[in-house]
């Protein structure tokens, strides 16, 4: 079962950077995530999305080579096997990218909205849903980053451990907020 977890920065950077870190430590094995989105509200209180799988982008692969597969077999049929190659791979594409575009993969896109539009100007949140963690070493790799749990569907004491670990900071550490 996947855990949902979103946490707000005082920063629009912020949740990239925690991000990338996160996606550091899933090549490394320590976590397993689904998916995650990145909510940033710019400071005239617009919020703009940045979702961290391109649905259009795999659906025009995938839509692609399988509209070259059945393009090339039905172009066989008609002794044109290059025109349907063609045909079929530009067709394919056009309806995965479109199939894509009308996908929502992972968490949903509305829920992500309404959280964000009580986030400050000028914030930033991240939205990771995870199917497998080690606590112990992504903790202590992401309390470098000042941030606070907005919402999740830890246990209450794995919530609290989250938290913990994010408004901790090391010894020496400066920690930036905005005005």
């Amino acid at each position: 079962m996947a855990e949902l977890v979103a946490i707000g920065f005082d920063t629009q950077e912020e949740a990239d950077r925690v991000l990338t870190e996160l996606h550091r430590l899933q090549k490394e094995y320590l976590i397993d995530l689904n998916d995650a989105v990145v909510a940033v509200r710019s400071d005239d209180g617009k919020v703009r999305l940045k979702q961290s799988v391109g649905t259009v982008g795999l659906g025009a692969a995938s839509g692609g080579l399988s509209g070259i597969f059945w393009g090339t077999l039905v172009g066989l049929l008609f002794l044109n096997p290059l025109a349907g190659l063609a045909l079929g791979g530009a067709i394919g594409a056009g309806t995965g990218a479109l199939a894509g575009a009308l996908t929502d993969y992972g968490i949903d896109d509305n829920f992500i909205r309404s959280l964000a539009e009580n986030m400050p100007p000028g914030s930033s949140a991240l939205f990771i849903l995870v199917r497998k963690v080690q606590p112990e070493k992504v903790l202590q790799e992401i309390s470098k980053f000042n941030g606070r749990v907005l919402r999740t569907s830890l246990s209450p004491e794995q919530e609290q451990r989250l938290g913990e670990a994010l408004s901790s900071h090391p010894a020496g550490t400066q920690v930036s907020t905005q005005a």
